[in-house]
């Protein structure tokens, strides 16, 4: 699979995480079969936030832990502030409560 149709893929599923809720790098590589592809889904957020005139709920993808480990590619405390607008809750200043607001893309996309 060529890298632009995976990130394509990977901009798919993010488009589907309703407010509210987070998911996981690994939930959405693993969601792709490519289980060891965390990073590669955040190398694709990363092009995917630099890309002027897109509008993905990036700042609904945290670390496997809730850990809000892409925030420093949004302007100042952006990301942890869209979340909180949307009523995610913290278990600590940069972690979500991942158990309470996880969103499955195995569970909801087929």
């Amino acid at each position: 699979m060529k890298r632009e149709d995976f990130y394509e893929r990977v901009y798919e599923v993010v488009a589907e995480i309703p407010v509210g809720c987070v998911t996981t790098y690994g939930a959405i590589a693993g969601h792709l079969g490519v289980r060891s592809g965390a990073r590669m889904v955040g190398y694709a957020l990363n092009n995917l936030i630099s890309k002027e005139g897109e509008h993905y709920p990036a700042h609904r993808v945290v670390n496997r832990l809730g850990q809000l480990t892409g925030r420093g590619h949004f302007p100042d405390d952006s990301m942890r502030e869209r979340l909180e607008q949307e009523g995610v809750e913290f278990t600590e200043d940069y972690t979500v409560d991942i158990e309470k607001h996880f969103w499955d893309p195995d569970e909801h996309l087929r």
